[in-house]
């Protein structure tokens, strides 16, 4: 993106008048990185509401999300990141993964959990995670899933 600069990037808490937006961004990274089985469960995720997911703006529109929800006992589960393809590459990514870093601190967690794909394993890898145990086909067919752990 030229003349794009990640620190232009703008976090906020997630909204129900979020859902369709970000449901365009789990298809426009379907079937690359999201088995299409997972968009039901995406669905339902968002239908929650759940506290702990967010979105990343560039702007004004919605160009990532995701969520950081406590697993308990010092705790975090990094849930269904996801990125326009069209922002990969720019470091909104990296912007991402430091404010889970930030906020993961902050709640006190000194462990976030990812469970990633086989194609987004190596992404977070990058950061520190590590993985702990592969899935052939967990996420569906040809989509392996591959649990890891991020030690803060």
């Amino acid at each position: 993106m030229p003349g794009f600069a990640a620190s232009s990037v703008v976090f906020r808490p997630y909204s129900a008048a979020d859902f369709t937006a970000c449901l365009d961004l789990f298809d426009a990274n379907c079937p690359e990185f999201f088995a299409p089985n997972e968009r039901t469960d995406y669905s339902a995720f968002l239908g929650l509401g759940r506290e702990g997911y967010h979105v990343c703006l560039v702007d004004g529109s919605i160009v990532g999300a995701f969520g950081l929800i406590d697993g308990g006992a010092g705790c975090t589960h990094l849930n269904w990141i996801l990125l326009d393809p069209r922002f990969q590459a720019v470091g909104i990514g990296s912007a991402i993964m430091h404010r889970v870093d930030a906020l993961a601190r902050a709640s006190g967690s000194a462990l976030v959990r990812i469970a990633a794909s086989h194609k987004s394993a190596p992404y977070f890898g990058r950061f520190g995670a590590k993985a702990v145990k592969v899935i052939p086909d967990g996420w569906g067919p040809g989509m392996h899933r591959v649990d890891m752990e991020l030690r803060l």
